[in-house]
């Protein structure tokens, strides 16, 4: 398998369930912004959607939407990434991926734009601080954000909430989070994950 990334963009989240779920894989860096490969390949070849991530299986087919691949990493291998299908538990799990790629995810883009006004990135880091103090609710308790066992929808949180630092969020008043953060990002495929992307120094 090959996965299409860009350093420290939402393919982290897939990159941290490959190497949790111990599957083989190359990394492909992809310049978002040329929407080039590092060799000049153009990625609108492989991607038409232009964004990362992309996954290629052994049989040639891409797969895209981050949701989508880290779920398909997790039944890969049966190792608690995710629930069972068909399961309660595993609706659940859909519902916090709905989540973070609707409520977190898409209103954290537009902070990153370069031409957007101040006053509009406000609004939309008023609306993901809203999203994380409900967050800081859920997790209540929890080790993660399914309760005692990690699962793919905590590589994702992870993301999210290393794109808050990236932004400057201040979630000093929600404990919880900041906990979970501490914990998630102590694990070592995560540490691995952030030192292969260029994001951490190896210990």
């Amino acid at each position: 398998m090959k996965l299409y990334y860009s350093p420290g963009a939402c393919s982290l989240s897939p990159h941290i369930a490959l190497l949790e779920a111990g599957l083989p894989y190359d990394l492909v860096k992809v310049d978002l912004r040329a929407k080039k490969l590092e060799n000049g390949d153009d990625y609108l070849k492989i991607n038409p959607k232009g964004q990362v991530p992309a996954l290629a299986l052994d049989s040639g087919e891409i797969v895209t939407e981050g949701p989508v691949i880290v779920q398909m990493i997790a039944d890969k291998v049966g190792k608690g990434l995710a629930p069972a299908r068909d399961s309660a538990e595993r609706y659940k799990l859909l519902e916090w991926l709905n989540f973070i790629t609707t409520e977190l995810h898409k209103n954290f883009g537009p902070m990153f734009s370069t031409v957007l006004a101040d006053d509009a990135k406000a609004f939309f880091k008023d609306r993901v601080m809203g999203k994380f103090k409900y967050l800081e609710t859920a997790l209540a308790g929890h080790d993660y954000i399914m309760g005692k066992q990690f699962t793919v929808a905590d590589a994702y949180l992870f993301t999210m909430l290393a794109w808050a630092d990236r932004l400057k969020f201040d979630l000093s008043g929600m404990p919880n989070l900041m906990a979970y953060k501490a914990r998630v990002g102590a694990r070592p495929k995560v540490q691995e994950a952030l030192v292969k992307e260029g994001l951490m120094k190896a210990a």
